[in-house]
């Protein structure tokens, strides 16, 4: 007797993206009856005869079908739609899904042929609807992407209120979310490429698999104008944690794009500390060494051991991300604005004894910019004295932020080469 049809394939979450392993097989089975009814079925509950599904227990046994979160629907969600196509970093239109006898996922195909053999009766397309598919991309080199807006994490409010509860740390789940399996093996300059490709919704989808850091390495690789966006489709707090993950100057610079309403909200999310950098470098014009200057560095007084600046310089790197090549030797390390005295490159502190003084070692000689300096000069400037960072001092010699080389380039890039967005305010 005849029950019904197959009408889709589920993938459970945990194999829900490709490269998590092993093998994928599906999870379950969807079967609907003339009348629109459907029941999930095990695919150890059905065997092959003849092109046919058989059943191995009686219709009445045959549980509901059940949601099960994040699980993939390969009929809606993979068939027709576009994947990334990891090997070739390129989009791709499914046509056909290739499944062995064990419900084993082997890949897709996206020929026109896979889309013929797919869509034609079986009857009709004879001993080639059996051929081997024209263009099979393996499942585990593909990471499938999900039509419509991110899932919101939740409401601005509930962000704010939470970030503010917990002291605006962010709980460990949230900053290190599972890698995408082969897609986390990618340069962030790649999945980029990729990201510039999709529509702004799947490249914010494509995000949102990534932990905070990796996600916030892409962003700032994208086109300024995508970045906007994938900013919009994604949620406040979502948006929020990544921005933690990138440079107070990264961060105002993004800011300056968005609507000011949009803008303000993320700020909010911010631990207090972040949101006054931020403010800060928003205040400065664009085209000036304020406008380029990232307040993250690393400055120690001068009375400091080698021994601890490294130790100091370790932590830099491990808790803030830094990539630190200058130290700078300050008066008061604790104030907001010390006075700079000195720099002492990475080089010379790993050459230097561990009781050397940072005063011993600091060149005292220093190259500074001036933050209302054009910046089209602190790049000349950079490059004048084959720098890797610059410092901004006020005219009481005062530290202010640095510029460093690859904000410089950026400046001399064409516009639409250049990483940095231009601001709106």
């Amino acid at each position: 007797m005849r029950v019904g049809k197959l009408s889709d394939v589920l993938v459970a979450p945990a194999e829900a993206r490709a490269g998590s392993g092993g093998p994928t097989y599906a999870s379950a089975l969807l079967v609907e009856d003339q009348d629109g009814r459907r029941w999930r079925v095990t695919p150890l509950a059905v065997q092959v005869r003849d092109h046919t599904l058989v059943l191995r227990m009686a219709l009445r046994e045959l549980p509901p079908p059940t949601a099960v979160e994040r699980e993939i629907s390969l009929a809606h969600e993979v068939l027709d739609k576009q994947a990334v196509d990891l090997e070739r970093r390129r989009p791709v239109r499914v046509n056909d899904v290739c499944l062995e006898p064990d419900w084993r996922i082997v890949g897709i195909d996206t020929s026109t042929w896979g889309l013929l053999r797919r869509l034609m009766p079986a009857w009709l397309l004879g001993a080639r609807g059996r051929e081997a598919p024209g263009k099979l991309i393996a499942w585990e080199r593909l990471e499938p992407l999900r039509d419509g807006e991110p899932a919101p994490e939740e409401s601005a409010a509930a962000a704010e209120r939470r970030e503010r509860e917990a002291g605006r740390e962010e709980p460990p789940a949230a900053r290190r979310r599972p890698p995408s399996g082969p897609l986390a093996e990618l340069r962030p300059a790649d999945i980029a490429d990729i990201i510039h490709q999709l529509t702004p919704a799947q490249g914010a989808r494509l995000l949102e698999g990534l932990d905070n850091e990796t996600a916030a390495d892409i962003l700032q690789e994208v086109d300024t104008e995508r970045q906007t966006y994938i900013l919009e489709k994604l949620s406040a707090a979502r948006a929020a944690a990544i921005l933690r993950a990138m440079e107070p100057d990264e961060v105002a610079d993004l800011l300056a794009r968005l609507p000011e309403e949009r803008a303000q909200e993320l700020l909010r999310l911010l631990s207090p500390e972040e949101s006054e950098d931020v403010r800060e470098l928003l205040e400065y014009a664009e085209n000036s060494a304020g406008g380029l200057m990232t307040t993250d560095y690393l400055a120690l007084s001068g009375s400091r051991s080698s021994a601890e600046a490294l130790d100091a310089l370790r932590r830099h790197i491990l808790e803030r991300d830094g990539h630190a090549v200058y130290i700078y030797v300050v008066d008061e390390e604790e104030r907001d604005e010390p006075r700079l005295l000195g720099v002492v490159s990475v080089w010379n502190l790993l050459v230097a004894s561990p009781e050397q003084t940072l005063q011993e070692l600091m060149h005292r000689d220093l190259v500074t910019v001036r933050p209302e300096a054009d910046a089209r000069s602190v790049a000349e400037v950079i490059a004048k004295y084959n720098l890797f960072a610059v410092p901004v001092v006020n005219d009481e010699g005062l530290l202010q932020g640095i510029v460093t080389v690859d904000d410089a380039i950026d400046v001399l890039l064409p516009p639409e080469r250049r990483r940095r967005p231009p601001r709106r305010y």
